[in-house]
């Protein structure tokens, strides 16, 4: 069995309490915000997709549907607008945790994007795993097949993959967004050219964020880099500060000038938070074509 596959299978057997959290976490937060108020269905065509469970029947094209063995719906321009394209950064880093910290970087990452699935599905929108399946999801089924696809990702590299997006949809992008700076740039502004809108959620570890060691400390690298030992972590606090204030203001200047949003999420905290700021974050986009 090869590391990827073991890694799904072990994911893919904690999926149902992290779904359960994921609801639990997004139930929490519906009753604290209105639902989204939707303006019609619109009449601009956008394109043919596949009937999903969830679909109302009525919506199948038969004229397209005759010209294959599957039922298929039109799309509207406005329906395509109503997408929202989630990712989580895969990679090595997203799994370390310290000891101050309840969950690892990535399991909180995976919670909030499953709950925001969830807010958002049970609004009547559709979601998209980045790096998942080419279509959106949408009824109750969606948040099974989001996990089920979720767990099937491979590792990845910290950025998102390069897959198509519908234009005006909107994207969540959730990571530790450590990747340097100019990495980041080029994917935020690939996306917003599409045209789309988005946020960005960084989600540090407590010790990430605060550098609470003391003493001679060994940094062992998780993604290729070579280990590091400072005799006096105390002593560097500061530059460590610093450079990561610098980070998170690159981040928001490169958020800013997409017209996106910027966050940031420690996993010290509660993740109801954390989702509210995503969720209204979306809101001004409701309803819009």
């Amino acid at each position: 069995m090869t590391v990827s596959a073991r890694r799904a299978e072990a994911l893919g057997a904690r999926l149902p309490p992290l779904q359960v959290a994921a609801e639990r976490v997004a139930a929490t937060v519906a009753q604290g915000v209105h639902g989204r108020r939707r303006v019609g269905q619109g009449d601009s065509f956008w394109q043919y997709r596949p009937f999903l469970a969830g679909d109302d029947a009525a919506r199948i094209d038969w004229r397209q549907s005759a010209r294959s063995d599957r039922h298929y719906v039109r799309e509207t321009e406005w329906e395509a607008a109503q997408t929202v394209c989630l990712w989580r950064d895969g990679s090595a880093s997203m799994r370390w945790r310290s000891k101050a910290a309840p969950v690892d970087k990535i399991e909180r990452a995976e919670l909030l994007l499953l709950a925001l699935a969830s807010l958002l599905l049970r609004g009547g929108e559709r979601v998209r795993l980045m790096g998942g399946e080419p279509r959106g999801l949408s009824g109750r089924v969606g948040l099974d097949r989001m996990a089920d696809q979720m767990a099937r990702l491979p590792e990845g590299t910290g950025m998102p993959p390069e897959v198509p997006v519908p234009r005006h949809a909107r994207v969540v992008l959730i990571g530790d967004l450590l990747s340097p700076l100019e990495e980041i740039q080029k994917v935020v502004a690939r996306l917003a050219g599409t045209p789309t809108t988005g946020h960005l959620l960084q989600v540090l570890d407590p010790a990430e964020a605060l550098l609470p060691y003391e003493g001679r400390v060994r940094f062992e690298g998780l993604e290729r880099e070579s280990d590091m030992l400072i005799p006096r972590v105390e002593g560097v606090r500061g530059a460590y500060a610093e450079r990561l204030a610098a980070q998170q203001a690159g981040l928001q200047a490169i958020a800013t000038a997409a017209g996106w949003g910027f966050a940031v999420h420690r996993t010290d905290h509660t993740p109801e938070a954390a989702l509210l700021g995503l969720y209204t974050a979306l809101a001004p986009q409701a309803g819009r074509r």
